[in-house]
C-alpha cells in the first residue's frame, strides 16, 4: 500500500526527521489559507498523488505570492497527471500540499527497501539527490552507498555513520544526517514498511538536515496490525479493479491481455498464463481465488473478471486439492446467472469432487467449452476469440 507525501513526512516527523512546514488543502482558497498560515514569502505547491516525477509532469509549482499560491491549486485540483510511473492514464490531483519554500546549499537520495534476496533491509544512499535513483545509478553510480540492515538487529549508530560520512557532510552535519538515517530505518521497521525513499534529502542553507520529499510503501499483509497506517488509504488512487479484488481477498494484478483469469493457486495461474502466451494469447489478469474458494468468492470473481472491457473469453483454470471442484462448479453456475456473464467462458476442473463438479455444469445448461489441460485450456480461449472475431 502506498501512500501520499504529506502523510509519509508525517510519519517521519514522529521520528524526530527535520520536514519543512506544511498543510493539505483541497480547494484554492483553503491553500491560500495554508500558505498564510505558514508564513513566509515563498510556498512550494504540491500535487498528492501515488507517484514520482511530479514535477517534471508539472505537478510541483514554486509560488512568490498569496495569489500565485491560489492559481497554482486551481490550476492543480483535478488535473490527471501523466508520468512514467503512473502509466498513460495518469491520476487526477485530489488534493495539494502547501509546504514553506527551503533554502537549499545540497541535495542528496536516501531510500531504504527490503531486499529479499539477501533477506535484509537494503539502504542507498547518494550524494547526487533531485533525481530518480535508477537515473543516479546510470549516470553517477560512483556516487552510491549501500549497506546492509540486518533485520534481528536493525541499523547500527556506525552504519549511520558511514553513509553520512560517505555523503561528503562535514562533521556537524555527519551526526544530524546520520540522526536522520536512524529515524528512517525505525519509521520503516516499525510500520512493516517495504519502502521508505526519501528524494531529495537535503542540506539546508543553516545546516540542517531536511526531508523535502519522501515516498512510503507497506506491506499489505501487515495492515491488519499497523491500523493508524491502514487508515491512510486513499482508494482513489488505486485500480478499480486491484482496489474491488483486494476488498474481497483475492489476489489480482491487472494486465494488458484480453483473456480473463479464474484460477486457484498463484502458481497454477502463472503457468495458466505462460500457457497462453505460449498458445499466441495475451492475459488479461492474474487471478488467484485461493485455496478455500467458496461459491461465494467465484461469484465475486467473476463480477470483477466480467465487467473488464479489454476481457473477450474467461478461462477458469481449477485444480482442487484444499478446494473442491463441485463447490467451484457452483459458483460458476450462481456467477452466470447473477453477473449476466457475456463472454464465451473456457472451464478446466481437476482434483477433488471432479465428477460431481462436471455434473453440476451439465445440469445447468450454461454454455461453456469444457478443457482437460493446462495447454487445452489456453489454446481454446484463443481459438474463442478468432472466433468471436471472424
Amino acid at each position: 500500500m502506498d501512500i501520499h507525501e504529506y502523510q509519509a513526512k508525517k510519519i517521519l516527523s514522529d521520528f524526530n526527521i527535520l520536514i519543512p512546514k506544511g498543510g493539505i488543502a483541497y480547494s484554492p482558497e483553503h491553500a491560500e489559507y495554508q500558505a498564510r498560515d505558514i508564513g513566509g514569502n515563498k510556498w512550494v505547491v504540491k500535487a498528492q498523488i501515488h507517484s514520482g516525477a511530479r514535477g517534471k509532469a508539472g505537478g510541483i509549482i514554486i509560488c512568490e505570492t498569496l495569489e500565485e499560491v491560489s492559481e497554482a491549486a486551481n490550476k492543480l485540483l483535478g488535473k490527471t497527471l501523466v508520468t512514467h510511473q503512473t502509466g498513460p492514464k495518469g491520476k487526477v490531483v485530489q488534493r495539494i500540499y502547501v509546504e514553506e519554500a527551503t533554502d537549499i546549499k545540497k541535495e542528496f537520495y536516501l531510500g531504504l527497501v527490503f531486499d529479499r534476496s539477501s533477506e535484509c533491509i537494503m539502504v542507498v544512499a547518494s550524494s547526487e539527490g533531485g533525481m530518480s535513483v535508477e537515473d543516479i545509478s546510470k549516470d553517477k553510480p560512483e556516487t552510491i552507498i549501500r549497506a546492509k540492515i540486518e533485520a534481528s538487529v536493525g541499523m547500527q549508530n556506525f552504519q549511520a555513520r558511514e553513509i553520512a560520512f560517505g555523503l561528503g557532510l562535514d562533521a556537524k552535519s555527519i551526526t544530524r544526517c546520520a540522526d536522520a538515517i536512524m529515524g528512517c530505518s525505525k519509521a520503516f521497521s516499525q510500520h512493516d514498511a517495504t519502502m521508505v525513499e526519501i528524494n531529495p534529502l537535503v542540506l539546508t542553507a543553516d545546516d540542517h538536515i531536511v526531508a523535502l520529499d519522501c515516498k512510503m510503501s507497506f506491506d499489505d499483509n501487515a495492515l491488519f496490525r499497523i491500523p493508524e497506517i491502514s487508515e491512510l488509504r486513499d482508494k482513489s488512487q488505486e485500480d478499480p479493479q486491484e482496489t474491488y479484488a483486494s476488498d474481497r481477498d483475492l489476489s489480482y494484478v491487472g494486465l494488458e491481455g484480453n483473456i480473463g483469469n479464474i484460477i486457484n493457486g498463484a502458481g497454477l495461474a502463472m503457468a495458466s498464463m505462460d500457457m497462453i502466451k505460449l498458445a499466441g494469447g495475451e492475459p488479461a489478469n492474474f487471478l488467484d481465488v485461493g485455496g478455500g474458494a467458496t461459491p461465494e468468492k467465484i461469484v465475486k470473481a467473476f463480477r470483477l473478471v466480467s465487467q473488464d472491457p479489454n476481457v473477450k473469453v474467461i478461462l477458469v483454470n481449477i485444480f482442487a486439492g484444499i478446494n473442491r471442484c463441485d463447490w467451484i462448479a457452483e459458483g460458476i453456475v450462481k456467477a452466470v446467472q447473477e453477473v449476466d456473464v457475456k463472454q464465451p467462458l473456457v472451464l478446466r476442473l481437476a482434483g477433488t469432487n471432479f465428477e460431481k463438479g462436471q455434473q453440476i455444469l451439465r445440469d445447468s445448461n450454461i454454455k461453456y467449452v469444457e478443457a482437460t489441460t493446462l495447454f487445452d485450456a489456453a489454446k481454446k480461449a484463443v481459438n474463442a476469440i478468432e472466433g468471436e472475431v471472424a
